[in-house]
């Protein structure tokens, strides 16, 4: 089998720590992940365990394109990181992807909290595993845009340390 593509991407917000790790682990994934990059679908809304935030929960991601995915939330360690596994991936990614596992992790640093996002890719087959630089590519933006939206959810929180509504 290919080896697992790991991917990260990061942004520095200027909010501390602990509203950075309380917002983000529960935040609506609608409201972070809200457009298309490329053929990559926004998160339509989620359904199954909520509110979000305690180890053993599964949920289903849907995308707007059509796509699903069962997450697990499987690490907390608030207020530094938490990790989830992507599994029963449905859509254009299912063909490529086997299950990915994904971590936020936080640090402080100056006045603020640099955020950071990776994903573990795990090709289906080593020619999936072609498609991957690709795939890269593709995510990097998509990231992009995602820590950017976060960035607005958490700058956008008046109270900064009660919790954002979670996806319904």
């Amino acid at each position: 089998m290919a080896q697992p593509l790991v991917l990260s991407s990061s942004r520095a917000v200027p909010v501390d720590i602990v509203t950075a790790f309380q917002h983000t682990l529960p935040a609506p994934l609608s409201s972070i992940f809200r457009r298309w990059y490329g053929p990559i679908a926004p998160v339509k809304s989620t359904s199954g365990d909520e509110p979000w935030g305690h180890i053993g929960q599964i949920r289903t991601i849907t995308q707007t394109g059509g796509g699903t995915m069962r997450e697990e939330l499987v690490d907390v360690d608030a207020p530094y990181s938490f990790s989830y596994q992507l599994t029963v991936i449905t859509g254009p990614l299912s063909v490529l992807i086997s299950h990915i596992g994904g971590r936020w992790s936080f640090t402080s640093v100056g006045t603020g909290t640099e955020i950071t996002w990776q994903w573990r890719l795990h090709p289906r087959s080593r020619v999936a595993s072609y498609a991957f630089p690709v795939i890269a590519r593709l995510w990097q933006g998509y990231a992009r845009q995602a820590l950017e939206e976060l960035s607005t959810v958490l700058l956008a929180d008046p109270g900064h340390g009660e919790p954002v509504p979670h996806d319904q």
